[in-house]
């Protein structure tokens, strides 16, 4: 919450730190049926969206998770044509994948839509794709999306979830990622946020066993700097259905033919590298 009207602060629980930003204005507070939604003008940050009083959404620094969300898994598969994102509420990650001409459709299950017409209003560069024809937007209940999907009907599934407590701790579970398995086509990639790979080894590991326990072939995790969340620095776990996820389409990746602010081929290889307390 913030300290007081000239900064926002959010303390990283358990940790004994915090980031705070400083800000111009509060222009929009509101409570959806599940969250608070908050957005401020910040000086040096462009406009701030928080969940609960949580970081969720920077002008500034989202190009870097959206990006890595997107385009690693998205080069992994060999020809993406489906693709589900569950949560993503503020749509950037739609808008990066959109991005892939093989995309023949883009479905997003968000569980909160005020997230999404709040994010419409205060950041229309990251909505740019909601009206995309591939685009379908769903608001409803991922876990149970996912649970009810038919066998084979996806190529790559992006979990672009908040933090693993509250209603998206199930996107963290065995049982998921087994349905998840089971909505993949061959050749399936799916990949997660996992949080911070200085705060949250732990964790980092529990989804690896996770995905490996509910029967997916590869399993590695990426990594990424992501300033205003927990620890500045930031993990992707990926899996592969029946293949490995070390591979990934290097010419198609070096000649992309849309626009990144920080994805490119030698970022994909360099972000698969573990430093030593992770190994």
């Amino acid at each position: 919450m913030p300290l007081d009207k000239t900064w926002y602060t959010e303390e990283w629980a358990g940790q004994g730190s915090a980031i705070s930003l400083k800000i111009k204005d509060k222009v929009h507070d509101e409570k959806s049926p599940y969250q608070r939604i908050e957005i401020y003008e910040t000086e040096a940050f462009g406009t701030l969206m928080t969940l609960d009083g949580l970081v969720m959404v920077t002008d500034r620094d989202n190009f870097v998770y959206h990006e890595m969300m997107s385009h690693p898994a998205l080069f992994t598969h060999p020809d993406p044509k489906r693709v589900l994102i569950i949560g993503g509420g503020d749509c950037g990650t739609l808008h990066e994948v959109l991005k892939h001409e093989t995309v023949e459709q883009a479905e997003q299950v968000e569980l909160d839509e005020r997230v999404t017409r709040v994010a419409e209003k205060f950041f229309p560069e990251l909505c740019e794709s909601n009206h995309d024809p591939r685009a379908k937007l769903h608001f409803t209940d991922g876990i149970k999306w996912v649970a009810d999907a038919k066998p084979d009907t996806y190529d790559v599934i992006i979990i672009d979830s908040t933090d693993p407590v509250g209603p998206a701790a199930g996107l963290f579970s065995e049982t998921f990622y087994r349905n998840c398995l089971r909505a993949l086509r061959a050749q399936g990639i799916v990949v997660g946020q996992s949080e911070s790979p200085l705060f949250h080894a732990e964790l980092i590991r529990s989804v690896q066993k996770s995905f490996k326990a509910a029967g997916f072939r590869d399993v590695g995790t990426l990594f990424f700097p992501q300033c205003t969340y927990p620890s500045g620095w930031w993990s992707a776990t990926m899996a592969g259905k029946d293949g490995s996820i070390a591979e990934f389409r290097n010419q198609a990746a070096a000649a992309k033919s849309f626009a990144t602010r920080y994805y490119n081929h030698d970022i994909h290889v360099a972000s698969r590298a573990r430093p030593e307390f992770l190994r």
